[in-house]
């Protein structure tokens, strides 16, 4: 590889910045992945990319998403058509790049186990780099909005040192204790 040149592959999803987390939102097509970060736009977070997310390795290490010029700020909403996010919401409601920091799956609750306590750490690999990962079961009624501002919350908590499950866990033990 040349210097100065990075990598770049693709991948289906959506990417945002949401709470200054690259969050990049996967899971097969039709599963609401678009509608879900539609919402987040609405919520005051920004659209990334749609669709196919260009994605690319830099030299800290670190990988990148940003958008194909082509389909730059623009959501296909099934019924509606094609949207332009940033004429619908402002410039403030876009960003060109952002880092992946954190990946949430959208599953189908059969195909998925997850774990209850959220005592695992999931990840998942792009271009050899291990990103945290959160499986979402998905079911009629459920806020999918709220669950990804919750799992990057979470996961922003995570990075200063605060596990919420790990912290559950030892009080349950310390209690346990104190009664046997």
């Amino acid at each position: 590889m040349a210097q100065g040149k990075s990598l770049r592959i693709s991948l289906h999803g959506v990417l945002l910045d949401v709470l200054g987390v690259g969050v990049l939102i996967l899971g097969k097509s039709g599963v609401g992945k678009t509608e879900c970060a539609l919402d987040l736009v609405m919520h005051g977070h920004r659209l990334v990319a749609d669709d196919l997310i260009q994605i690319e390795k830099g030299g800290g290490g670190a990988v990148h998403g940003f958008s194909h010029e082509l389909g730059r700020h623009h959501m296909e909403i099934r019924g509606l058509g094609i949207i332009d996010i940033e004429q619908l919401f402002g410039i403030s409601a876009t960003s060109e790049k952002k880092q992946i920091d954190l990946v949430i799956e959208l599953v189908d609750p059969e195909e998925c186990i997850t774990d209850r306590l959220g005592l695992e750490t999931e990840t998942y690999t792009i271009m050899g780099l291990e990103i945290p990962r959160k499986r979402i079961p998905v079911r009629p009624g459920r806020n999918l909005t709220a669950i990804v501002e919750v799992a990057t919350r979470d996961h922003l908590l995570k990075k200063r040192g605060y596990h919420a499950a790990r912290e559950f866990e030892r009080k349950l033990l310390k209690g346990l204790k104190k009664k046997g």
